[in-house]
């Protein structure tokens, strides 16, 4: 069940940051021929815990564990005119696991909703001239489990100043979604037969803009404007009136959000690097948050290097959240999930990065093992963990 496990998801993406990258030689000879430049694998295992499960209307556990999989790679090659040509081939599946989803049907104990898998490829093509600093790409994706089927397809263009310090990025994406509406057991019609669908889309624009303002200090602004539309509720969420009625959540089928952000990176030196983000975030449902992150890597030996890293996160409640218990029939919209209530998070952790001069396990052209660790703690009593290990070819 998509948003079931989507904060697991959300932390595994602060795992993938990429390395920064070495500017092209454009003295060197460049392939016309399609040649693999890089390969990432990654693999993690996510796993948490609570009290607040929504399916059970915010009581109940949250234990829920995810195995993922992915395998990226890049193929370069220039044209006759020096353009750059990648395309970047991208292909992830999970597995879960989930307690509260398995409460869907209450008279069942390991029902087929205690977990799921998801399978989630993607291509990217990516259209470079480095003489003049322009960058085209377009991309298509989909994600595919039992109740959710998501296509996606995005946009943009890069230039760079006269004098390549600073860059302007424009992206647009859009996914579009089919949704089973898989209610609890206990409201659904008897002798009904087989799962209604539902629409639901995303639009989002994205606008940034980096700079590289001297040798030791780069910076990035960030504004995304995103609009969805369609079921936005999710089918299997009970609430639970004060009269001690059992009712599915109902929301909106509207929402916008406008994140707001800022990075900078700080080089003390050659072996420490400052990386540092704050992001706004607000949007109709009038929940608003603030996010904090800072990451140290510290280059400790030529081929071994440390990154320490802290999150921070705090969010006003959504309008139409309310506990256990709470809610009546004077409310148009309500939920009893957690994910849209009041709370503050801490997400801390530590990366190793390893680059031996052989290769990993001495093979030449895999040059990078990375393992990242880290443990999110959130004021609604929920906890999880999580472990990623990346390895990558070049």
């Amino acid at each position: 069940m998509k948003r079931i496990f989507i904060t697991g998801l959300a932390l595994l993406g602060l795992f993938q940051a990429r390395a920064q990258n070495v500017p092209t030689d454009s003295t060197s000879y460049k392939s016309k021929k399609l040649k693999i430049e890089e390969v990432n694998l990654v693999s993690s295992y996510y796993t948490q815990d609570g009290n607040n499960a929504a399916v059970t209307g915010g009581i109940g556990s949250q234990h829920l564990t995810d195995i993922a999989n992915t395998i990226d790679v890049k193929l370069v090659k220039y044209g006759e005119t020096g353009i750059k040509h990648t395309f970047d081939i991208e292909a992830g599946i999970d597995h879960y696991t989930s307690a509260s989803s398995d409460m869907i049907d209450l008279s069942a104990n390991s029902s087929a909703s205690s977990g799921d898998n998801r399978f989630y490829p993607s291509l990217t093509y990516i259209r470079e001239n480095e003489e003049k600093g322009q960058t085209l790409a377009v991309g298509v994706s989909s994600s595919t489990e039992f109740d959710y089927q998501s296509f996606g397809g995005n946009i943009s263009f890069s230039k760079k100043t006269k004098d390549k310090n600073g860059e302007f990025t424009a992206k647009l994406q859009t996914f579009i979604d089919q949704l089973k509406l898989i209610e609890p057991i206990e409201l659904r019609t008897p002798g009904g037969g087989g799962y209604d669908s539902a629409s639901r889309n995303t639009f989002a624009g994205t606008l940034s803009y980096s700079q590289i303002i001297n040798q030791r200090l780069q910076v990035m602004l960030v504004g995304d404007v995103i609009s969805q539309n369609g079921y936005l509720s999710l089918p299997f969420h009970r609430v639970y009136f004060a009269d001690g009625s059992v009712h599915q959540e109902k929301m909106p089928d509207t929402r916008l959000k406008i994140p707001l952000g800022l990075r900078a990176s700080y080089f003390v030196g050659d072996n420490v690097i400052i990386r540092a983000y704050y992001r706004y975030y607000t949007d109709d449902w009038n929940l608003q948050a603030h996010t904090a992150d800072l990451e140290i890597p510290v280059k400790l030996t030529q081929a071994f290097s440390l990154s320490p890293f802290y999150r921070y996160y705090s969010q006003t409640g959504a309008k139409y959240f309310k506990p256990y218990g709470a809610h009546t029939a004077a409310d148009e919209y309500y939920t009893s999930n957690y994910d849209l209530s009041k709370f503050d998070s801490s997400f801390f952790g530590m990366g190793m990065k390893f680059t031996p001069p052989n290769g990993v396990f001495g093979l030449k052209h895999w040059n990078t093992l990375e393992i990242r660790y880290g443990h999110y703690t959130r004021t609604t009593n929920m906890t999880s963990d999580i472990i990623s290990i990346n390895i990558k070819y070049k």
